[in-house]
């Protein structure tokens, strides 16, 4: 989407793009970079948020909310505060994880970051949010969904540490649209039902005409505009798209055959029913704590459908539907329980 924007006869809309890629390949860097728990302040997951006041590096940000302090002037501030605290409060009570590296790590943020940034990153120590370029997208504390989505890649780096690129990377941005959708999910109390399965659906403007940013009900069909594009993502393996682990190639198509697992999350969730956080949320969040760096589609299928098959047993509904998920996504050579 930001590479289609790059190219925009809009010039604020192209130069806003390219500025935000220049910085989410610099803070992706430095995440890959930083070792899981360095830099780490455990302060029983208490929040912190910073005014970055549009500089890009967090040395110039101010604090101007902390843990249990009461609400400031600034809106955006208040609701990256409230994020955080449904994230941490969905971890503590839907997985019993003590923050996001289950040692109480303190959650900060740092707000109004860069100038005209579309995007939040979780950089590895903190997560920076954009206030969008105001066009195409506006302040990313709009997205519950997106902010979770940040904050469980540092789930992610503290346990299996995914590669960023390819399938494991693919892995990484999966698990994060899957977590940041139940994050949502959760806070919205939604039935697999009542979940409509869009990620970022509220970072846009109004009237630009984007439904959101990934659909995992239906991979490929999250925007087809004139000013963005149509969704890459495949929502099987037939379609895979193997790229160049380059950033141009998305090292690999990291965001874009993420659509693959989001799919088949998004159909074991629906074979159970019920809220989604409470079965396959568990098994998926399970099946993470034991995978590696390098692991691929086809070993974190198996691991899922074996976690199902521990937890709820090898005959279970819960294994049969994460299996056949997987094998509707044509994810195949999962060994029965």
């Amino acid at each position: 989407m930001l590479d289609q924007l790059s190219g925009a006869a809009d010039a604020d809309l192209s130069d806003a793009a390219r500025a935000t890629l220049r910085t989410t390949a610099h803070l992706r860097a430095e995440r890959s970079e930083r070792k899981a728990g360095t830099g780490i302040t455990r302060t029983g997951a208490a929040r912190e948020v910073f005014d970055c006041r549009h500089a890009e590096t967090p040395d110039n940000g101010v604090l101007i909310r902390g843990e249990g302090q009461p609400p400031v002037e600034d809106a955006t501030v208040n609701r990256a505060y409230d994020a955080l605290g449904v994230v941490r409060d969905f971890y503590r009570e839907v997985l019993h994880r003590d923050s996001i590296d289950d040692s109480g790590r303190g959650l900060r943020a740092y707000v109004h970051f860069a100038n005209r940034y579309n995007n939040a990153v979780w950089d590895g120590q903190q997560i920076k949010i954009g206030d969008g370029d105001g066009k195409v997208m506006r302040d990313l504390t709009y997205g519950l969904d997106v902010l979770g989505h940040e904050l469980t890649h540092a789930m992610t780096a503290a346990t299996a540490n995914f590669e960023f690129r390819s399938q494991s990377g693919a892995l990484d941005e999966s698990v994060a649209d899957v977590f940041g959708s139940l994050v949502r999910q959760w806070a919205l109390r939604q039935t697999v039902d009542e979940a409509d399965w869009l990620l970022g659906g509220s970072i846009f403007t109004p009237g630009i005409g984007l439904d959101a940013m990934r659909s995992m009900k239906a991979p490929g069909t999250a925007y087809d505009n004139k000013l963005v594009g149509k969704d890459p993502q495949p929502a099987h393996m037939k379609d895979y798209r193997a790229l160049p682990e380059t950033q141009q190639g998305d090292f690999g198509g990291v965001h874009i055959n993420s659509g693959i697992p989001n799919r088949a999350f998004y159909l074991a969730a629906t074979a159970l029913g019920g809220h989604a956080w409470e079965r396959a949320g568990r098994i998926w969040y399970e099946a993470v704590q034991v995978s590696t760096p390098r692991t691929r589609f086809a070993d974190f299928a198996a691991t899922t459908a074996t976690t199902a098959a521990r937890l709820y047993g090898p005959a279970s509904t819960e294994h049969d539907a994460v299996a056949g998920a997987w094998e509707q996504v044509g994810v195949t050579g999962i060994v029965p329980a």
